[in-house]
């Protein structure tokens, strides 16, 4: 599983992930900042990733298309740094493995987790 990070997210991810041994690449270093979400959206379609954002575009791109890809990870929490929801995510990634591999929203907030199967 490979995981784009959306440039609402530090690109600290990048390096907390791979000490993880997770895959990830942040847009930044892909594409402009300034790019529209739905240029992020079809990106991670075409060459197989999961996104990882904070906020809930794609989410809505996503039940507009009626698409089943890509993955989304959205964390709905106030810090969403790598040192205070990292782990989290981690764990969220283990547990939901098959989910966003076949396609899933998975929510994080603050309480509990939420797992949505696409097409929405």
């Amino acid at each position: 599983m490979k995981i784009l990070l959306d440039v609402c997210l530090s690109p600290d991810w990048v390096s907390f992930f791979g000490s993880r041994n997770i895959e990830s690449v942040h847009w930044s270093s892909i594409g402009h900042c300034s790019a529209k979400d739905i240029e992020i959206f079809r990106y991670a379609q075409e060459h197989g990733f999961v996104v990882f954002t904070h906020d809930l575009d794609f989410g809505t791109i996503l039940a507009h298309c009626r698409a089943s890809a890509p993955s989304v990870i959205q964390a709905r929490v106030q810090d969403v740094s790598p040192e205070a929801i990292g782990e989290s995510v981690c764990s969220l990634i283990r547990q939901f493995q098959i989910e966003l591999c076949s396609g899933a929203i998975v929510t994080l907030l603050s309480e509990r987790t939420k797992v949505r199967i696409l097409p929405l």
